[in-house]
Formats: structure tokens, C-alpha cells, sequence
């Protein structure tokens, strides 16, 4: 279940994502399988190896890209999501979201 995002701003990321861009969406989120994260970013692109180069820049499997038939992307959270936003600047996701 997610929260935090407004319809600006997934509408945003979906065009950056079939555009071909690396695009990042973070919002709060309620997982049971993944007790403790409150929080998941998406970095979706539709040009699949693209996604899977920059993936592997944070040696991430691109076994792991969620195939979305429209908007693939990768899930971060955790650590991972934090070093990862913090890599590359996404010091607003950060802050709005206690990361």
C-alpha cells in the first residue's frame, strides 16, 4: 500500500519512464514481508538495459527489475535506498520521507 505521492508526481515519473529516462518515484509503503522499511523507491526507465546498466552501477541483479509491462523498474529500500538516494542527489526524497 502506498502513500506520500500525489498524482503530479506519479504522472511525472511515468513519462520520465517512457521516455527512456532514469526516473525516481519514493513514497511510504506497508509491506509485511519486509517489516521495517516504511518506504520504497521506484527507478523505473523503459529502455530495460539501461535500467540493468545503471543497476549494476549499485550492484543490483537485473534479475531483480520489476518487468512491468509499461513501467519497469527497480524496488529500493533499506539501506540500499538510502546509500542509493544519497549517490545521486535525491537529497528531497531524503527529507520529505525521514530516509
Amino acid at each position: 500500500m502506498a502513500f506520500g505521492v500525489n498524482r503530479r508526481e506519479l504522472h511525472e515519473w511515468k513519462t520520465q519512464v517512457k521516455s527512456g529516462q532514469i526516473a525516481f518515484l519514493t513514497h511510504f509503503w506497508i509491506d509485511e514481508r519486509f517489516p521495517g522499511c516504511y518506504t520504497v523507491t521506484k527507478v523505473g526507465c523503459s529502455d530495460l538495459e539501461k535500467l540493468a546498466e545503471w543497476g549494476r552501477t549499485y550492484q543490483l541483479n537485473p534479475d531483480w527489475i520489476h518487468r512491468d509491462k509499461h513501467f519497469p523498474h527497480f524496488d529500493l529500500f533499506g539501506d540500499k535506498q538510502r546509500q542509493i538516494l544519497k549517490d545521486e542527489g535525491k537529497w528531497e526524497h531524503i527529507r520529505r520521507f525521514g530516509i
